[in-house]
């Protein structure tokens, strides 16, 4: 024992009257009995004899413990913990518990830091909010005055698409993202309207699962040769590029043609558009630079020998690629000022389709290969193989390259290290058109069918082949030459002259059978 602790025991030793030997039984383990029961001995602690001077002792003891300092006061408790039970440890244990616990979220505003508290809950998800709200009244007004559950919405619609998606489409982004004023509803308005997007999320994708869909025709009756080669899509337009050389725009929701752009000499293989071009390839060899409003030609690119099957563009940088096996890569200062950076060759047959970010030029061809390119310096990096036949479409993103060919397959594969990492069988014939998020592959087939795959069970080998097609969508009547989808639907474009779009989204069940809903069919007859 150290010198000044040593004086202060003995100092209440000395005031108390207590000898030393009463000192060290006091402050000495508790002996214990053995109390017989029916059922067994049970070990408890034996009772402090009750004596007429413990009161007065305690109080002196008491007394001088208050006079030293906060440092002395826990020295001194440790030195009389140490020499208790494991009893009488479990009895503080209890009784300090309580005193040790701090409602920080209700003691926080009453320090005037309501903010903090609030941003605290900010974090919990939707379970825990709920949990949260039934503590105290104190959390739940936090949580209320806070808008809590506001800013959980807000969260989830700038982190999901399909809560994004889901915003847009039922009208009530326009109560988010805002601060306080008299057009926000109260807490109880937005903890009331996220169960309902569960709802709604629920609903979307049992509806993706069962093919339950919402579907609408477009007749484009071309005058000459049929077939809409390819198309993309937003909320306000579908643009597409048909067989007939003609690239026509359809306002997304009265379906109805809104102009017509002519001056390929051949069939429209290929389109992209942004906010201000359209940018579209055809078998005429050429690629034209379309103003989005007025239609315009503000550009026409020649340099493939043969037709461009294929583009690409984004951030500045534009790929092509062509029948005539080779791949060019542009510059887009301006969609007037359009330099060819490099060419790119090695495949043995046409180069079907090109997909890149900022890492990797990506290219397939009726060769059976995958090439890989570095976007920044144009270098070969490697090739994937691994398909029987020719290569129709792929797309790339994340590392992850999908790809379908005319060997009825598609293919998974890290672009790294170049391995396959699953093959999904189920097409019976050509597989023409692919595209895949972050839950689904949609694949498009020359056996006129599309096809919904789980991507996630797709990329887990221990998944069974049996489970990774979702659903078979059969409505074309011809060859599927491309598709688009995004969280609510799917559009898609065929041979048969036709563009389908299939939603998922605003789904009437009123006598309907699951996969099949009655269609609505809208003409364009040229005139």
């Amino acid at each position: 024992m150290e010198p000044e602790m040593e004086d202060k025991t003995l100092e209440l030793m000395n005031t108390s009257g207590m000898d030393s030997q009463n000192l060290v039984d006091d402050l000495s383990p508790k002996k214990t009995t053995v109390l017989k029961l029916s059922n067994g001995p049970v070990v408890g602690s034996r009772k402090r004899p009750s004596e007429g001077n413990y009161e007065k002792e305690k109080e002196h003891c008491i007394g001088l413990f208050d006079q030293w300092s906060e440092a002395d006061q826990v020295e001194f408790v440790e030195r009389l913990i140490s020499r208790m039970c494991h009893y009488q440890h479990g009895h503080i244990n209890s009784y300090l518990k309580p005193m040790l616990q701090r409602d920080f979220i209700t003691a926080l505003p009453a320090q005037g830091l309501d903010h903090i508290a609030e941003n605290i809950l900010s974090f919990l998800d939707a379970r825990s909010l709920c949990a949260a709200e039934l503590v105290c009244k104190e959390w739940q007004r936090v949580i209320s005055e806070g808008m809590l559950w506001k800013k959980l919405i807000e969260r989830m619609v700038r982190t999901d698409p399909l809560w994004k998606g889901l915003s847009e489409r039922h009208q009530w982004e326009k109560y988010l993202f805002k601060n306080r004023t008299s057009e926000v509803p109260p807490n109880s308005y937005y903890h009331s309207l996220y169960p309902k997007i569960i709802q709604d999320i629920e609903t979307i994708e049992a509806n993706w699962r069962c093919g339950r869909h919402n579907l609408q025709r477009i007749q484009c009756r071309s005058e000459n040769s049929k077939g809409v080669y390819c198309l993309q899509y937003d909320d306000d337009k579908i643009i597409s590029g048909l067989r007939d050389n003609s690239i026509k725009i359809w306002d997304k929701q009265s379906l109805e043609c809104l102009k017509i752009l002519t001056g390929h000499t051949g069939s429209v293989l290929c389109l992209q558009y942004d906010e201000r071009v359209i940018v579209t390839g055809s078998s005429d060899s050429t690629v034209r630079v379309w103003e989005v409003t007025t239609g315009e030609v503000l550009n026409t690119l020649i340099h493939h020998n043969e037709a461009v099957l294929h583009l690409r563009f984004a951030n500045g940088l534009m790929v092509t690629c062509s029948k005539d096996r080779s791949i060019a890569v542009w510059d887009m200062a301006s969609p007037t000022d359009i330099s060819l950076r490099r060419v790119l060759v090695g495949h043995r047959a046409a180069v079907n389709v090109v997909d890149f970010d900022d890492k990797y030029i990506v290219s397939a061809s009726g060769d059976r290969t995958i090439k890989v390119w570095s976007t920044s310096t144009c270098e070969f990096v490697r090739t994937l193989n691994g398909h029987k036949r020719g290569i129709a479409c792929l797309q790339y993103r994340d590392r992850l390259v999908v790809s379908g060919s005319s060997d009825n397959t598609i293919r998974l594969w890290d672009i790294e290290c170049g391995a396959c990492l699953r093959v999904l069988e189920g097409h019976e014939e050509l597989v023409r058109c692919i595209r895949f998020d972050n839950k689904r592959i949609v694949s498009g087939a020359y056996d006129g069918k599309i096809k919904v795959w789980d991507l996630q069970a797709a990329l887990d080998p221990r998944a069974p082949a049996s489970t990774l097609c979702l659903r078979t969508l059969v409505e074309h009547s011809g060859r599927v030459f491309r598709l688009q989808f995004d969280e609510f639907q799917i559009i898609s474009s065929s041979h048969d002259d036709t563009i389908l779009i299939w939603d998922f989204l605003n789904v009437s069940t009123n006598g309907q059978s699951e996969g099949r809903s009655p269609s609505r069919t809208y003409t364009y007859i040229s005139r």
